[in-house]
């Protein structure tokens, strides 16, 4: 067995970090108290081919894989978690449906400059009554005059609303089936399409950078060519990329705990009391001996299932499981390493406590920790985990 990464990814890992070392960290603190989404730094990335690491070389993307992916997010959630989760909203579930199912031609149209990093991207799932429960849509797309009409609203919708959004891929209600069961379809609809609309940036706890806003369709019409895959089979398509965003948000979960610890190893040395620096107490030290061996799990879980997609092997309950765990163990570091810095972690001004800020989030996202547990006693049921 052979834990190393491979040269190619190190130096990935590598770049990444000095681009983030240089082009995020210094400036992270300031972007997150004006709630300011810095889009030369997402120009930047595609110029060093990051925007499109999950794409097909043929359609300017990288088609570096999971694993690479994942070792690229280490370092770019380590900067900043707001700059990390666009990224990790564009390369994933705004990107892989074009990627997956769209045709040459949609390819060429959308997913070209996507991919380039010249457009960000954005999808729209969650809406004010339904989230976990992706069934429970009401957007509706219906036939008109050669295209869809949609009409509905989409919530917490991430990337739409900046200077370089290029539209949003969304699924929508298409119809019934003769028994009753509900159809889906995926389609793109541009930036500035009659009928689309956005609301005001919402002002979240944390990923304060990071562009999220209601979405509005009202009317909108779009023509026959804007359908991704086959009508019908959107939430199956949707489904299916979604491992890909899980492990992505377990990345991202990795990077933060990573950085958590880091900051209170840093801190506790630091620091002294009692004439002494915290290192040298049993209870600091028992806590990041803890939040080690934590992450050192949640990084072997997060890999793993990442290179299960790369091997082309099932990895629906490897994203799971590694989502879960790494989303928790982030969770638990933040609120460790706050303790640890005491009073200084509970200042805003202090970079622990804006990583504590994104924590949360990660449990909530690309699927609650519930879903995750459903999903992985589902397999474990079938006899699949």
């Amino acid at each position: 067995m052979d834990f190393d990464l491979p040269e190619e990814t190190v130096a990935l890992k590598q770049l990444c970090r000095d681009f983030a070392a240089k082009e995020i960290a210094p400036y992270a603190a300031d972007w997150s108290e004006r709630s300011h989404f810095p889009t030369e730094v997402f120009h930047d990335l595609g110029k060093l081919g990051l925007m499109g690491m999950l794409v097909d070389e043929k359609y300017g993307g990288a088609d570096a894989g999971f694993v690479s992916y994942v070792a690229a997010m280490e370092e770019l959630g380590a900067a900043d978690q707001s700059i990390a989760s666009a990224w990790n909203a564009h390369s994933t579930i705004a990107t892989l449906p074009l990627a997956t199912f769209g045709t040459h031609e949609q390819k060429e149209r959308w997913l070209r400059p996507l991919a380039s990093g010249e457009a960000i991207g954005a999808f729209g799932l969650t809406e004010p009554t339904a989230g976990s429960d992706a069934a429970g849509i009401r957007t509706r797309a219906r036939r008109a005059d050669g295209g869809w009409l949609l009409d509905g609203t989409k919530m917490f919708i991430s990337n739409a609303g900046t200077e370089m959004s290029l539209g949003v891929t969304v699924l929508a209600l298409t119809g019934e089936n003769d028994g009753g069961a509900k159809r889906y379809g995926t389609f793109f609809i541009p930036e500035g399409t009659p009928g689309y609309t956005k609301g005001q940036p919402l002002k979240k706890l944390g990923w304060h950078a990071l562009d999220t806003r209601e979405l509005v369709f009202s009317g909108c019409w779009v023509p026959d060519d804007h359908l991704i895959g086959e009508e019908g089979n959107g939430l199956r398509q949707f489904l299916e990329v979604l491992d890909g965003g899980r492990i992505s948000v377990a990345a991202l979960s990795l990077s933060l705990a990573q950085k958590a610890l880091d900051l209170a190893v840093r801190h506790a040395g630091e620091r002294e009391q009692f004439g002494q620096p915290l290192t040298r107490f049993q209870a600091v030290g028992h806590k990041l001996a803890d939040m080690a061996t934590e992450i050192a799990a949640a990084r072997w879980l997060v890999y793993n299932a990442a290179w299960l997609g790369d091997q082309g092997r099932p990895f629906s309950t490897a994203a799971a499981m590694a989502k879960l765990y790494a989303s928790e163990v982030a969770n638990r570091a933040a609120s460790q390493s706050v303790q640890i810095h005491g009073g200084y972690g509970f200042i805003r001004e202090s970079t622990i406590s804006r990583f504590y800020a994104d924590a949360k989030i990660l449990e909530i996202g690309e699927g609650t920790s519930e879903v995750q547990r459903n999903v992985i006693a589902r397999a474990l049921a079938r006899g699949t985990a």
